[in-house]
């Protein structure tokens, strides 16, 4: 199995991947798609099951993989909209039990969606949207064709409409995008998911070998559509990888934006490496052999019956190739499979630490909606780790809506905050510990800055952090679960290779008393040269080399009986950042037993 590096850990709804495909049958010859005793319900939407309310968490980007600010979120009647990290929240929406349509609309982009099989939890998505970038032009009255760069077209007659149903009459933009199911972005670019109505009113999950997404603007950005009567010639493109199993006719599908799914309307055949067909109308459209499908939930756990979070599953049908998605805070993945077939199932630990599965076994074959519990053996070259912590904001109020990002490798996993608590579970490799937290106030439009921080296994509280924009640099520390102390004001950090009064290198930290009435010092004896890593309690002795860091005056810190575990995280040039985050117990000047977390983030001075 490849790893797919550039697929973010939002989404966790299955999504089909094309992998092959064996033979070329209409809908009633495929595989599970000709049973006369199929009970087809009076209307699509029984399918769906009843209404019930759901939480959603997702990120939209672009093709680029950078975050979209101000996309229009809708789901059901709430809506939402994205902030700078292209995250987007909503709590409490009502969905049906076996589906959830999301919709995003941006100016500059086209129509961007995604469906999903809501579990309970939250259910995170992302969304690429793709601009909306003109291919080319054609004049009502006069027939002609707009190609793009890698062959694939759309012919029109030259009948054009308004959405109210009159007339349109001048020049018309057309933005034309090809998806290609080779690419390992499709999956976040295509509307919808590969769920469907065919043309008896079944539903059918899909396998595609490629889709157009076509849109048409009048001259003053209207949006237009063909006339009535009127139809266009599509040409497809088949990838060089798939043309060899490519079937001679397929059917068409297109994407109902109405409602959230695609619908069987006509066929195309192979030409060359093209897929041709006639439409009639426009939105994407959709080249797929249809099968039966089941929806199935995979929840994952480890030997203590502890469910895993943030963890890679992929299911894979012999005929009808890979679904995959990754699983919530309860360790659940839901989505639609084939049916009446045994399917491989696999449990990665994302893909960081290797690409070997950590579990694999054969399930089903599945003929209703089921839910399934797989037990993920331990490993010791995996560690499970739990980082938790509290989330204010800058007023000192628990942060109900807002979210936490957590930055490991090339990894980014976000969770919601409740009540101001947090908690993030992931796996991680032995050779790698440390990681960065940064948070942001959903409502209040405030973020924290990004805050280094090492793992302390198997459980990181990273105690309280702040969503306060404006400030660069702050000390926070909690001793004995009270209330936090912060110092925003008045921070010296400096870094020394040359100190005249201790040994080098060292590290002081000093926040003198402030408006808040706090003070605060810190000093490190540092290894040389590498001054990151993990320090113990400091004591000062002239005759030795001894590292480590201790805290001095204002806490009322002993130096004996001192068992606080410091960690430097970063150490930048100066005008950069210096994170250190500490915690254990210690004894105060007059015996007293304490336990103490806290963060430095400061910049750095000298």
């Amino acid at each position: 199995m490849k790893r797919i590096k550039n697929f973010p850990n939002l989404i966790l709804i299955l999504l089909l991947s094309l992998t092959v495909v064996t033979s070329c049958l209409s809908d009633d010859e495929s595989i599970g798609g000709g049973d006369p005793q199929e009970n087809i319900p009076d209307t699509f939407s029984e399918y769906f099951g009843n209404e019930i309310s759901r939480d959603f968490l997702g990120t939209v980007i672009d093709k680029n993989h950078n975050p979209i600010e101000g996309v229009t979120i809708t789901i059901g009647s709430e809506t939402a909209t994205t902030d700078s990290n292209g995250v987007f929240m909503i709590n409490g929406a009502t969905v049906k039990q076996r589906f959830g349509y999301i919709k995003a609309e941006k100016d500059g982009y086209i129509h961007a969606s995604r469906s999903v099989v809501p579990s309970i939890g939250t259910n995170k998505v992302t969304i690429m949207m793709l601009e909306a970038t003109v291919v080319g032009s054609v004049t009502s009255g006069t027939s002609g064709t707009v190609t793009a760069t890698n062959g694939s077209s759309v012919s029109f007659d030259g009948n054009f409409i308004k959405e109210d149903g009159s007339t349109y009459d001048g020049s018309v933009d057309v933005i034309l995008h090809h998806l290609d199911p080779a690419d390992d972005d499709m999956p976040m670019q295509m509307p919808g998911m590969l769920y469907a109505e065919n043309e008896n009113g079944a539903e059918r999950m899909l396998q595609t070998l490629g889709m157009l997404a076509v849109e048409l603007r009048g001259s003053g950005g209207e949006d237009l559509n063909l006339a009535e009567g009127s139809t266009s010639e599509i040409k497809v493109p088949v990838d060089a990888s798939l043309i060899s199993i490519a079937p001679a006719t397929i059917p068409l599908w297109y994407f109902d934006e109405a409602n959230g799914y695609w619908k069987e309307e006509g066929q195309a055949t192979l030409q060359g490496n093209m897929y041709v067909g006639t439409v009639s109308h426009f939105s994407f459209w959709n080249c797929d052999i249809p099968t039966e499908a089941i929806t199935l939930c995979v929840t994952a756990t480890n030997e203590d019956n502890v469910p895993l979070a943030n963890m890679y599953v992929s299911i894979t049908s012999a005929t009808f190739g890979t679904t995959y998605g990754h699983t919530n805070e309860n360790g659940e993945v839901c989505g639609y499979v084939p049916s009446n077939e045994s399917l491989e199932l696999n449990v990665y630990s994302y893909d960081l630490c290797g690409d070997n599965p950590l579990h694999t076994e054969t399930v089903g074959p599945f003929t209703v909606d089921s839910n399934i519990t797989v037990i993920v053996p331990d490993n010791p070259d995996i560690i499970e780790e739990t980082v938790v912590g509290t989330f204010n904001t800058c007023d000192g109020n628990a942060v109900t809506d807002g979210y936490v990002k957590l930055s490991y490798g090339y990894q980014t996993f976000i969770d919601t905050v409740t009540n101001g608590e947090f908690e993030i579970n992931l796996l991680r490799c032995s050779d790698n510990n440390t990681f960065t937290i940064e948070a942001s106030d959903y409502v209040n439009l405030q973020v924290t800055d990004s805050i280094s921080y090492t793992f302390a296994t198997p459980i990181t509280n990273i105690g309280t952090i702040s969503a306060c924009n404006a400030i660069t640099e702050f000390i926070e520390y909690t001793i004995d679960d009270g209330e936090s102390t912060f110092i925003f004001e008045n921070i010296s950090a400096n870094f020394y290779t040359d100190s005249p009064n201790y040994p080098d290198p060292t590290l002081d930290i000093f926040a003198s008393s402030n408006d808040q009435g706090n003070c605060y010092y810190m000093y490190g004896a540092l290894n040389d040269p590498d001054y990151l890593g993990t320090y113990d309690n400091y004591i000062f002795d002239p005759g030795t080399n001894d590292t480590g860091f201790f805290i001095g005056e204002c806490i009322n810190v002993a130096q004996e009986s001192n068992n606080i575990i410091y960690n430097l995280t970063a150490l930048g040039e100066v005008g950069e950042y210096i994170d250190i985050n500490f915690s254990g117990s210690y004894e105060d000047w007059n015996g007293n037993a304490h336990n103490i977390n806290g963060v430095v983030h400061v910049l750095r001075d000298n």
